[in-house]
């Protein structure tokens, strides 16, 4: 009945049945676990652009993006899809001019930073991390994490990036105008430290859209796939997320998908060379 539906003789159904898989068969099962053990060592967050990238550069596999994508589908596997931002914190009058107007480009390290704050619920409470990102690599340089948005919060940020870089007077660290970044305080420890206050308009996302891609990757790829009972349990994962994944593992498609450890590794050490 089946063969009479579908069309089909039955001696080719029998053949069908009886014939072992093809070498295409064969390559695209071995193709699919490797592929799962990608996807897998991704925390379940690559999608197609960055298993192929995976296969092609850490791995040395040559085959097509639209074979990854077809595997990845038959597979039923997935990477993790954006939400909405939200903002954290009130926002003041610019005491900076804005120095960067939407071109977040640097042609060496430590000459242009951003920085925000990002918050997400737990059981017990929320939790606000501060971060600092190093536009040149994207590597984040600098983070702090409290229970609290006081200035303190981002401060400690800027001082652990400080105390990591050890930065040249000059270099911009970009912001939004969230009253954290308009404080005297956090005026001051750029000031002392020869760093130079940039802020973007009030309400725009695109005036410190690096920055905001960075949450937006934490917030899907960590924060909003489980629950947290414990602040310090969340405070954890934000930890490891950053140094043990992010920094040195997570490829990133606006680096030509190097980490950015990778990528400042293998770019110093051209321009020292030229």
């Amino acid at each position: 009945m089946i063969c009479r539906v579908l069309g089909v003789s039955t001696s080719g159904y029998y053949e069908w049945r009886s014939r072992p898989p093809s070498a295409r068969d064969v390559a695209d099962a071995h193709l699919l676990n490797v592929i799962r053990e990608i996807h897998a060592a991704s925390r379940q967050t690559y999608g197609v652009r960055r298993v192929h990238a995976e296969l092609r550069l850490g791995r040395q596999i040559r085959c097509s993006r639209g074979r990854v994508e077809r595997l990845m589908v038959l597979g039923g596997l997935q990477g993790v899809h954006r939400r909405k931002w939200r903002h954290a914190g009130g926002r003041s009058p610019a005491v900076f001019e804005d120095h960067v107007r939407r071109e977040f480009v640097a042609d060496a390290p430590d000459k242009l930073w951003v920085t925000d704050i990002t918050q997400h619920r737990t059981v017990e409470g929320w939790v606000y991390c501060a971060a600092v990102i190093d536009v040149y690599s994207r590597r984040c340089v600098g983070w702090s994490i409290a229970d609290h948005l006081r200035t303190e919060l981002v401060v400690d940020a800027i001082d652990m990036a400080r105390w990591r870089r050890k930065p040249l007077p000059g270099t911009v660290v970009h912001s939004d105008r969230g009253t954290q970044f308009t404080s005297w305080l956090f005026g001051n420890r750029l000031r002392e430290a020869g760093l130079m206050g940039s802020m973007g308009k009030v309400a725009c996302a695109y005036d410190n859209s690096l920055m905001e891609s960075f949450f937006g990757s934490m917030q899907i790829e960590l924060l909003d796939r489980r629950n947290w009972s414990t602040r310090a349990e969340l405070a954890n994962g934000i930890f490891e997320w950053i140094e043990a994944f992010y920094n040195p593992t997570r490829r990133h498609s606006s680096l030509d998908y190097l980490s950015p450890i990778e990528y400042e590794t293998l770019h110093t050490a051209t321009d020292q060379a030229a």
